[in-house]
């Protein structure tokens, strides 16, 4: 085992974390306390303690989490270990449940996951058809209806509003004829396939027996009951996160999973991390006074391991001109005076209308700035397309891809057509690709039409056929595929420019290299088809890649750290943000200050408005009733015109060396 993992590199409270192995435990790990490092050497410790590796299962809730804690383990331990464990995310977790028993349910073992802008476009032709397009509903708002409907377990039938009850039912019937699952479906089905059928369950208990929970707190009741369904008695489950950074409510999470956790398993043993490696004693002092104004959490309080530090200065701002200017101007004479990296700087706002004058003002000033959540690989149209046709040739009878790249590129195939064919499909109970090689249908259009549906069949088929019969490479098929069809020059002629021809084409070579690399270690396409969609389950793009100051959500700050920190927007109606004050949420937004407070490492600069530019006007703030909830022990209150006046008079008084060293010289 490697040297990492040594008992006496933990605190106290990390050490009782990695010792208890048997039985529900929950760790509550406050913000910077080390909470990744105690749950890879909890791992570690398993392992040492001879527990099968093949028989541990770490859920969390990204990508990224999961192969960085695979990564760690691999470090402490030995790779063939660590890959020799399942971790991975609550979908990808779902698909494994639901490969080995979807059929239980009346599915087809071989079903395919809907990408999000698939549903979206399902949405829309059901928008279309069943209410026509005079109708002002938007695809993604019935889409966030069904989700919700489907995370708290309530009958789509049974939507409030009746039209949308009739589209979601619509939807799910879509998916269904299509043997396809969404997103939410994964965790559904998997969830009912262990209540209801108790072989599956026990197979699965049987082969997860130490199960490993993080980021608990982002955790709904479906993923709760799911859990539940998964671990058996002796309950060798392990829980890790902290109430206090609850931030998710409005995506399903239940804070509840946490407080209520004696609820779901019996007896936990409860241990708290609190020692804080990250920040200052000023920053975790003011976190700390605010976060107890929430009723009902879990104790905990963090404790500096790096002494007082400076303090947190609140600043009283005229306005969001002079918010940005002076946050600009700061990041310019720190990074110039005391030669920081652009990285070290991070700006916090609770909406997305607030950065676009800070953008500016960096701009301005030409700080290179990086902003969070460009658009995914996974969203881009040519990967969308070529992960279409990759799924056409695992099985034609999937009717979303299909209809995808019907057309594209141009082939002759027009809307009017592919309509048609769906309708054919629907009263014959087929699927499309059935219609487009039944003559019965093909000889119902246009000879144009029908000879470029007779070509693209041909093509596809000996595509399939080079796979299926011939064994051959599925990356060498599809590649081939895409150049019999021209697809780059046809996705290219769209492209503005020359870089962007350039990223689309990269962007394909590497899918196809994935591809290969995916294929070389003995696996089957349809496993890179599942990858790839879970892969684009909404996660933003590694911000590591990127240079630059951080210009940052709150919600997206979560997780991360920053040397010197400022956060914009203490006012009532931002920060909290006024829907929280109707809803009554108001928890959820003190503890999404409280995340971006304990964000800071060093320095932390909160702001407030007297005037907000809102909807293109000037709109008078008030300020947040979260700033005299903080302990005033380490707060410096201030106002800009403070700030510059005491500039001033550094200026002033450099000014008048200057003009003193200017007589001098003259008389000399």
């Amino acid at each position: 085992m490697a040297n990492d993992f040594a008992f006496e590199s933990l605190n106290h409270a990390q050490r009782e974390a990695v010792a208890n192995l048997d039985g529900p435990v929950m760790i509550l790990a406050g913000a910077g306390t080390g909470k990744t490092r105690t749950v890879t050497c909890r791992i570690a410790h398993m392992l040492e303690k001879k527990v099968n590796p093949a028989e541990i299962l770490a859920v969390t809730f990204t990508n990224k989490a999961a192969s960085e804690m695979k990564e760690r383990i691999g470090g402490m331990v030995s790779k063939h270990a660590a890959n020799q464990m399942t971790v991975c995310t609550f979908h990808s977790l779902c698909v494994r449940l639901l490969r080995g028993g979807i059929d239980k349910l009346g599915y087809k073992k071989n079903f395919s996951i809907t990408a999000y802008s698939d549903q979206v476009g399902i949405m829309k032709n059901l928008l279309v058809r069943k209410g026509g397009t005079d109708e002002k509903i938007k695809a993604e708002n019935v889409l966030s209806e069904i989700s919700k409907a489907k995370n708290k377990g309530i009958d789509l039938a049974d939507l409030q509003d009746d039209y949308f009850a009739q589209l979601a039912v619509a939807y799910q019937n879509e998916l269904r004829a299509q043997n396809a699952v969404d997103f939410d479906d994964l965790l559904l089905l998997a969830e009912q396939v262990l209540r209801e059928h108790s072989d599956v369950r026990d197979h699965f208990r049987k082969l997860y027996t130490r199960v490993t929970v993080d980021e608990f707190q982002d955790t709904n009741s479906l993923q709760m009951r799911l859990l539940q369904q998964l671990v058996g008695e002796p309950y060798h489950v392990c829980v890790v996160g902290d109430d206090d950074q609850s931030i998710y409510g409005w995506r399903g999470a239940e804070v509840a999973n946490i407080l209520e956790f004696e609820n779901f398993f019996p007896n936990p043993k409860i241990i708290r991390l609190e020692e804080n490696y990250r920040s200052s004693e000023a920053i975790l002092h003011t976190a700390n006074s605010l976060i107890r104004h929430n009723v009902g959490r879990r104790e905990k309080a963090l404790r500096s391991t790096k002494g007082a530090g400076q303090n947190v200065r609140l600043v009283a701002m005229p306005g969001d001109d002079e918010e940005a200017d002076f946050i600009a101007d700061e990041i310019l004479g720190e990074k110039t005076a005391v030669g920081r990296e652009w990285e070290d700087f991070a700006i916090l706002f609770r909406t997305n209308g607030q950065s676009r004058k800070l953008e500016l003002a960096l701009r301005d000033r030409k700080i290179p700035y990086r902003m969070v959540g460009a658009q995914s690989f996974y969203d881009r149209r040519e990967i969308r397309d070529v992960l279409a046709y990759a799924a056409l040739l695992v099985s034609p009878d999937n009717d979303v891809p299909l209809l995808r790249v019907l057309n594209s590129p141009n082939r002759g195939i027009g809307q009017t057509t592919a309509v048609l064919a769906t309708d054919w499909s629907r009263e014959n109970q087929q699927s499309v690709w059935q219609a487009l090689c039944d003559p019965f249908f093909t000889t119902t259009i246009g000879a144009k039409a029908r000879g470029a549906i007779e070509d693209f069949v041909a093509v596809i088929s000996a595509a399939k056929n080079r796979i299926d019969l011939v064994k051959e490479n599925p990356a060498d098929v599809l590649s081939d595929l895409l150049k019999e069809i021209d697809y780059l020059p046809w996705i290219e002629r769209g492209c503005k420019n020359d870089t962007e021809r350039m990223q689309r084409g990269e962007s394909i070579n590497n899918l196809i290299a994935s591809l290969r690399q995916h294929v070389e270690k003995g696996k089957k396409l349809q496993s890179f088809l599942d990858d790839s969609a879970l892969a684009s389950d909404r996660e933003d793009d590694d911000i590591e890649k990127k240079k630059g100051a951080t210009l940052i959500t709150l919600h997206a700050s979560k997780g991360l750290e920053y040397p010197i920190v400022y956060l914009v927007g203490l006012e009532e109606g931002v920060l909290p943000h006024s829907r929280s004050i109707v809803e009554g949420t108001k928890d959820e937004e003190r503890r999404l200050l409280y995340v971006g407070i304990t964000r800071a490492q060093e320095s932390l600069t909160m702001t407030y408005c007297t005037v907000r530019m809102k909807w293109g006007q000037k709109t008078g703030c008030q300020s947040s009733t979260f700033i005299p909830e903080m302990d005033d022990k380490y707060i410096e209150h201030t106002t800009f015109d403070d700030i510059q006046n005491t500039e001033m008079s550094e200026d002033d008084l450099d000014s008048f060396f200057a003009s003193m060293n200017n007589i001098f010289d003259t008389t000399e």
